[in-house]
């Protein structure tokens, strides 16, 4: 560029203005063989029809005198013909002028693409092969140019989300080991925008929610609509208790667990003992004895405990057989630990409202938004908050603002339907569908036991229901299942020889001839499963 100035100096020199001050000078005009010169565009058009307006070399932009054909003149400011041109001027030019182009052909070509396409791409290669520094270092440039001219996948361009684990066949591995609550999909597909968000970019830039709060990184909007449900179901009681949120309910768990055990230096030293009442949930153990931390440790089932203080921990329903539990140990050094995760209409009739100490939630259960991973405590004590507030904030700095504002619209989408009118929603009623939904699957799998002939299942139950204010029989998440035949001593070996995935009895504390199994699933596989165990002799 320095050089077509310097060039433009040279042939048009510099001019100047009735005052004096310098103006843009004409562009050199390239005569044609007649001698007259190129056409002028809009803008030149308008300058010479206005009498120059603020340009005066606009207006003498007009056709010159007919020069000789087959040669080159430069037009002068004046619109007469100078001297001509040398070629070897003209043929510099020239060079200049396809220097330039193709310098830029190859950013002009490039606007199909904008300039993140090819780095999206790379990413999410990346991310679906998972190379190391290694080879990724060791990848042939001409390979990897190949790699990223291949056309981006539809779903990847639009930026569509995961939908999850892939659809089944009748020949597909059915995997329920699971408790991925894909069931409610459905429903949620049913409720349109009920239930969406839009969140600015300019929003939930802050790590602060309600710096009044005890929680201080809770959106006010998600702490209303827990306390909203939960007045509603009548399942737990919110008066009176901090609400805290979590990264699902097991970022909870392990709050509680910090903030119940007494520092490491007392109590001689002896880490606190956290224990359950067999068959209990299978990742309570996992989750107590992962980091081995020197505050608490797994001491096994509640019934074999021998001990004063301790923290039990109490699942109701019970995670895997659906049992109604309360707490089995008494002891004033003694602390109980409430998981009602299931504690809702679609599984368990709603029999009271429970007031404990502490009480862990979650959507993952309530409303099947596993992966929003947004769970909830109700504490009674403020200093107990106070403490596990303090190990969310050291552990994650707090809990995801967008994961909080979606959790919020959900659970008030929920609520919304049963407050509306009879029969205006009626049909986006949740735990009414969840209701329906259970029943079904459980009709389903005790056919499916008894035609096998091989499988046995707890007895069904039912109570009166406050919420739905009738008899409701007991439709647990999960299937607490048994394999009687005589030669089959690992339930879950034997299933999974026949492509149906379960977690072991012995993973919870049992017996592994029980296995847990998932109903919460799509419809597809849960269809193919209940078909397949029902083969089974």
């Amino acid at each position: 560029m320095a050089a077509l100035r310097r060039l433009g100096t040279a042939v048009d020199g510099n001019f100047q203005g009735a005052t004096g001050g310098m103006v843009p000078p004409p562009s050199p005009r390239i005569l044609t063989p007649n001698g007259r010169p190129s056409a002028p565009n809009r803008r030149e058009e308008g300058a010479v029809a206005n009498g120059g307006g603020s340009s005066p070399g606009l207006a003498a932009l007009r056709p010159t005198k007919k020069a000789p054909r087959g040669k080159v003149y430069l037009a002068t400011a004046g619109g007469k013909p100078g001297k001509r041109a040398p070629f070897w001027q003209a043929a510099l030019v020239v060079s200049i002028v396809l220097n330039i182009w193709l310098f830029l052909h190859p950013y002009v070509n490039d606007t199909a693409h904008p300039p993140h396409h090819h780095l999206q791409q790379e990413h999410q290669e990346a991310c679906l092969t998972h190379p190391d520094a290694a080879d990724r270092s060791a990848v042939d440039s001409g390979r990897r140019r190949a790699r990223l001219e291949e056309p981006v996948p539809k779903a990847w361009a639009a930026g569509a989300p995961s939908t999850g684990k892939p659809a089944v066949t009748p020949d597909s591995v059915i995997n329920l080991d699971h408790g991925d609550p894909t069931m409610f999909e459905e429903f949620w597909r049913g409720t349109g925008d009920a239930a969406e968000i839009v969140i600015p970019g300019w929003q939930t830039m802050s790590y602060f929610s309600d710096v009044g709060n005890v929680c201080w990184f809770m959106e006010p909007g998600f702490n209303h609509e827990v306390r909203r449900l939960h007045r509603l179901v009548g399942n737990a009681a919110v008066d009176g208790y901090h609400v805290l949120v979590g990264t699902g309910s097991t970022q909870l768990f392990m709050a509680a667990l910090y903030a119940l055990s007494p520092p490491a230096d007392t109590n001689g030293g002896a880490p606190m003992s956290v224990v359950s009442t067999a068959p209990y949930y299978s990742s309570y153990p996992a989750v107590t004895d992962f980091l081995q931390s020197g505050l608490f440790r797994w001491a096994g089932d509640a019934n074999s405990f021998k001990g004063d203080t301790y923290i039990e921990l109490v699942c109701s329903p019970n995670n895997p057989d659906g049992t109604i539990r309360e707490a089995v140990l008494s002891s004033d050094s003694g602390i109980a630990v409430h998981d009602l995760a299931y504690y809702w209409p679609q599984y368990t009739p709603i029999t009271k409202r429970a007031d404990h100490d502490i009480m862990l939630f979650t959507v993952s259960k309530s409303t099947g938004h596993a992966g929003t991973r947004i769970g909830w405590a109700l504490v009674k004590d403020r200093d107990v908050a106070k403490k596990m507030t303090k190990f969310i904030e050291l552990n994650t700095i707090g809990v995801s603002k967008d994961s909080q504002l979606r959790a919020a619209k959900v659970l008030k989408a929920v609520s919304d339907a049963y407050e509306m009118p009879e029969g205006k929603e009626e049909q986006h009623r949740l735990f009414d569908y969840g209701r329906r939904k259970m029943v079904e699957r459980w009709s389903m799998l005790r056919e499916a036991a008894a035609t096998s002939g091989i499988f046995s299942l707890p007895e069904e139950t039912s109570a009166y229901c406050n919420f739905a204010n009738e008899t409701a029989s007991t439709n647990p998440a999960f299937a607490w299942l048994r394999c009687d035949r005589e030669d089959v001593e690992d339930c879950a070996s034997f299933l999974r020889g026949h492509k149906i995935l379960t977690r072991s009895g012995s993973q919870f504390g049992a017996d592994p001839r029980y296995v847990r199994v998932s109903m919460l699933d799509r419809d597809d596989a849960y269809d193919i499963f209940v078909k397949r165990l029902s083969s089974l002799k």
